[in-house]
């Protein structure tokens, strides 16, 4: 009889091989229990703990999971009525909160640095009758990279995080049960360092411990941890990793900001990934994606131009992009209202795009102008030559914000559009602004023909009722500021 990996057709002799090699690293190191994770639609992590027998024959049998955990806010509220009739009419296999099933892939098993005996394995979700689950973030990047692959691309990206980390000074507003609401209160804190000291090496000094915890946690992980850096706003770091293809960096924007933040907490920290913390005077935390295209046929970096373009300036694309480069460029520009809500995928990240913050405000390219929204880096004949979005908050879902990339850049070469000169002004009044609010972004999304195309008319449906449902509950709140505390600060 065939077992459930099989009948999904994902199963053969390298998984099976790779099944029996986790199973065996699972019994030789003395692990209790194993975590089976997977990424919800905003980028968190979630799973279930399995003992180590039952861990190993759930990676070929897998293990059940309540459907609606894919039907949750940030609130952990369902958006869906999916024990009403109807309810679910829009969302065929979710009524009853039906179960799901998640698969385990063997080769992702990781010894979790920050829990003894405690071993990690990234699941995706299927349907009970081994069909694909089509709004799974992972797999629509899957997708979208197959559909670049027919182009005869891929695409490499290289994550520049921005987030904060605070001191816990007092658990008591978050543990004490009388206190207890949905969603809670964060710990009290204090900050790391006090900022406004961009790259200080007292600073760092200041936050040695916090940061040493974070490196050793990275490199522990596997992640291509490339820096560390104190930035401009208080408590405030970066993390800069060397650049690998999408999928997965995507897997390791996930283990990052899962695991960073966990141990941190053991050791009396609080991280938080949410753009704007609830307190005065902090600076907006951003996600920049570095990418490029990748030729397949040669392996090498398919936007380098070797020599400039003839007759062009340093404000035209083809002074640096190669024609293929300069069209991935102009779909960015052309979807980028549509694919704001999915790099920016918060109330709270709107508070971001201001003018003169090395933030974007307007949908607009420059030449290694960190005020534009899209940042070209490089140089004819230069191999790093990469495109840099920098629209993009740390609590972002990875693989949406890159799936977004890929619909946009592939609409630009099927269409061979062409950007407009390079801005060397960015917040200048008259360029065409960045979506200024959710709702507005959730609109410009939905009007996106070529995105909603590209991602599936269902997959950006679900996204959207989802992200609706937490704007109607900021709307509601009366005191914005505890909603930003309780809905963000305290989960993302």
């Amino acid at each position: 009889m065939s077992h459930f990996a099989q009948r999904c057709g994902q199963h053969d002799a390298a998984r099976e091989a790779a099944c029996q090699q986790t199973a065996r690293l699972i019994e030789a190191s003395g692990i209790q229990r194993v975590r089976l994770g997977w990424c919800d639609v905003h980028g968190m992590l979630r799973g279930k703990t399995l003992m180590a027998p039952a861990a190993i024959k759930a990676l070929r049998d897998g293990v059940g999971m309540v459907g609606t955990m894919m039907l949750k806010d940030t609130a952990d509220r369902t958006a869906w009525k999916v024990f009403e009739p109807g309810g679910t009419s829009d969302l065929p296999g979710f009524a009853g909160a039906a179960n799901l099933m998640l698969l385990p892939d063997p080769s992702s098993f990781i010894e979790l640095p920050w829990s003894k005996g405690t071993g990690w394995l990234r699941c995706q979700p299927w349907f009970q009758d081994a069909t694909p689950v089509a709004l799974d973030s992972r797999r629509v990047l899957q997708q979208a990279l197959a559909r670049l692959a027919q182009a005869g691309y891929g695409l490499k990206t290289g994550l520049e995080v921005e987030f904060h980390i605070y001191r816990i000074t007092d658990t008591t507003p978050q543990l004490d049960p009388e206190r207890a609401d949905w969603p809670g209160l964060p710990p009290s804190v204090e900050m790391i360092h006090p900022g406004y000291n961009l790259q200080s090496e007292a600073m760092i000094d200041m936050a040695d411990e916090p940061l040493a915890i974070v490196m050793h946690t990275a490199q522990a992980l596997g992640l291509p941890l490339q820096s560390l850096e104190i930035e401009l706003g208080p408590s405030q770091v970066e993390a800069v990793f060397d650049a690998t293809d999408a999928l997965t960096a995507a897997d390791q924007m996930v283990l990052f900001r899962n695991g960073v933040r966990q141990a941190l907490r053991r050791a009396g920290y609080h991280a938080t990934f949410m753009c704007r913390p609830p307190f005065p005077h902090i600076m907006s935390s951003g996600w920049h994606l570095h990418q490029s295209l990748v030729d397949l046929a040669t392996g090498g970096n398919a936007c380098v131009r070797e020599s400039p373009a003839p007759g062009s300036g340093r404000a035209d694309a083809r002074h640096t992009l190669s024609d293929a480069g300069a069209h991935w460029l102009a779909g960015l520009l052309a979807h980028a209202e549509g694919m704001t809500a999915l790099c920016t995928p918060t109330v709270n990240g709107f508070g971001r795009f201001r003018p003169n913050a090395l933030a974007p405000q307007s949908m607009i390219w420059g030449q290694d102008n960190r005020g534009a929204m899209l940042r070209v880096v490089g140089g004819s004949g230069d191999q790093a030559t990469r495109i840099e979005n920098r629209i993009g908050e740390p609590a972002a879902n990875p693989y949406l914000y890159m799936a977004a990339q890929i619909h946009a850049g592939l609409d630009g070469l099927a269409r061979g559009l062409e950007p407009p000169p390079a801005c060397e002004t960015p917040y200048a009044a008259d360029h065409p602004k960045i979506p200024d609010t959710l709702g507005h972004a959730l609109g410009c999304l939905r009007a996106d023909t070529a995105l909603i195309a590209g991602l599936g008319a269902d997959v950006v449906h679900h996204f959207c009722r989802i992200k609706q449902q937490e704007i109607d509950r900021h709307a509601d709140a009366k005191d914005k500021t505890d909603f930003d505390r309780r809905e963000y600060f305290s989960r993302i």
